[in-house]
């Protein structure tokens, strides 16, 4: 058995978590024909088969099942053998988790001024978060809610913003009116919990329909046949704002408010290393409103830069 990589350990909680190749590959922000080789490689170096996947379905197989926790741990203990490494080398990481997003110059910004290390387990919002309140993390990059700072003992500054648009059929790319969208909301609430809560409200103040749906389709191949299927412009995640579209789609730019999401670095109250708070300054520093003031901008009741 030739040598396993820790990246490809990753690789694989992240595809048992997701359980769907399109949408593991969105989180771990890498091609999905590069994460389906990095599996089938796993599988052959370690001799056993972790996923049964057919067209419409991926599964552990018993064998993935049961060295699942054992990845999990083996994750843990190379992430704690890198922070006693930093500590004796006298320059501890500062530990970042994202989601999706993170601002293109992130190294040049903190360059200097501390060591900041990117957490290769990418999660949803309100987990990552949660890793940072419970010391797993010393900062992240997630959608957050003033109340959610307050039950987790965080404080958070602005770090970016996207502007959501729409997607429909037809060869219209001309402006849709918010109270015109579908906003899809999906049933698994371990992944998509943070989109929900913004979807709802979303919904409730401009009059775009809310949308159940059970089968992961805010992003990738599956959001696209749910446009199909609707006869409205379907809002588009911030998870999927940077995929391709397929020829048979158009962008709608979302108009009466002009609709946003935001993206804020989160950080423990009471920190007092000087490396994390010089990362949280120098990642942050000029950055602006991002459109957010505009008189026709709108962002949820309850996020922090409203």
């Amino acid at each position: 058995m030739t040598g396993v990589e820790l990246r490809q350990l990753r690789y694989f909680v992240a595809v048992a978590e997701e359980l769907n190749f399109g949408r593991a590959a969105d989180r771990l922000l890498i091609a999905g024909p590069s994460l389906s080789q990095q599996i089938k490689a796993l599988e052959r170096d370690l001799g056993v088969r972790l996923f049964d996947r057919d067209r419409r379905s991926v599964s552990l197989t018993p064998a993935g099942a049961a060295l699942l926790p054992h990845t999990r741990a083996l994750l843990e203990r190379a992430a704690d053998l890198q922070r006693r490494a930093g500590r004796l080398a006298g320059s501890e990481a500062v530990r970042l988790g994202y989601v999706n997003w993170l601002p293109a110059d992130l190294t040049a910004r903190t360059a200097g001024v501390a060591q900041v290390h990117v957490d290769a387990w990418v999660a949803p919002s309100h987990t990552q978060a949660s890793r940072v309140s419970d010391g797993s993390l010393d900062l992240a990059v997630c959608w957050v809610r003033d109340e959610d700072l307050k039950r987790l003992g965080l404080r958070a500054r602005l770090l970016g913003a996207d502007r959501l648009y729409a997607v429909s059929t037809g060869n219209d790319p001309g402006d849709v009116w918010a109270r015109d969208t579908s906003v899809l909301l999906d049933d698994d609430t371990n992944s998509w919990s943070s989109w929900n809560v913004y979807a709802e409200q979303l919904a409730h103040d401009t009059g775009a329909r809310a949308v159940s749906i059970s089968d992961g389709g805010i992003t990738g191949p599956a959001f696209f046949d749910h446009v199909r299927r609707s006869r409205r412009p379907v809002v588009n995640s911030p998870k999927g704002q940077t995929t391709p579209l397929p020829p048979d789609l158009v962008r709608r730019e979302i108009v009466g408010p002009t609709v946003h999401w935001t993206w804020s670095l989160v950080w423990r109250e009471g920190e007092t290393r000087t490396g994390v708070l010089a990362a949280v300054d120098a990642l942050c520093d000029g950055v602006g409103d991002l459109g957010l003031r505009a008189p026709d901008a709108w962002l949820p009741e309850g996020d922090p830069h409203r």
